[in-house]
């Protein structure tokens, strides 16, 4: 009898355990991010914690989420976007953890070198304001164009201020980039989107952005969220050696660890 109940409670205590978990809902673009969430979803389990990962194509609706409640994180962005996005629609969203940076890059599939870019050249940006601006400081920085001086990291098309090439500059949809490189002379495509494409960025992008970039990807939380016990493992779990090691392994310098 006394087996027998002590088997019943084993059982029972399982369930509670079980009962116990939290589950954290997270939003992520497919490549790297949703990837890195995979790696660490066992180490997680093993701390109580089940992570959901919800996967999306655009840079608006993890943010909208997050702010309205419905998924508890997010991991797609860079500083830089969460306080234009916190600005321009009254979120007060927050970073809890640094990850990862990835080099923007400048792709082409009909010439090889930025030497080759033709005059009216056809080139195409991201539409949001800052990985729109960050691509024209790389056209910059590359020496297509010019900047005015106080343009920064939002930088808009108004804002070239010496164009020699006469180029011409579209803003897209940053998903929707490498589905048009094809039919454009020059591409400025982020990092996740250009992976999950099938490019290399150290081997197929013209010029890209250094290792020393301070668009460092991030853990995104409702600020009243931020202490939450299961968001803090989550936030550990992302800056931890192993990640460091499967970032490197994975991705040989197309992703970058930022911790």
């Amino acid at each position: 009898m006394m087996k027998k109940l002590l088997a019943s409670f084993a059982v029972l205590a399982t369930f509670a355990g079980a009962a116990q978990a939290e589950s954290i809902s997270v939003a992520a673009t497919a490549v790297p991010h949703a990837e890195i969430l995979e790696f660490v979803k066992p180490t997680l389990a093993k701390q109580g914690v089940e992570l959901k990962i919800k996967v999306f194509t655009d840079y608006v609706q993890p943010n909208v989420q997050v702010a309205e409640g419905r998924l508890d994180a997010n991991f797609f962005q860079h500083q830089p976007y969460l306080d234009e996005f916190n600005s321009s629609r009254g979120t007060k969203l927050v970073s809890i953890a640094g990850v990862h940076v990835e080099p923007f890059g400048a792709y082409s599939s009909k010439i090889k070198t930025l030497a080759e870019l033709p005059q009216g050249a056809n080139v195409v940006i991201p539409n949001d304001a800052t990985n729109g601006g960050r691509a024209l400081l790389l056209l910059q920085k590359a020496g297509v164009i010019t900047l005015k001086d106080d343009a920064g990291i939002t930088a808009t098309v108004k804002d070239i201020a010496n164009n020699p090439k006469a180029i011409k500059v579209r803003e897209l949809e940053a998903a929707t980039l490498p589905r048009v490189l094809n039919q454009v002379d020059l591409a400025l495509i982020n990092t996740n989107y250009a992976l999950e494409a099938g490019l290399n960025p150290t081997k197929d992008a013209l010029v890209i952005e250094g290792s020393d970039s301070p668009y460092v990807n991030i853990l995104v939380v409702n600020s009243k969220n931020k202490d939450a016990a299961g968001l803090q493992k989550l936030a550990k779990a992302l800056n931890s050696a192993e990640v460091k090691a499967f970032i490197n392994d994975k991705y040989k310098g197309a992703v970058v660890p930022a911790f």
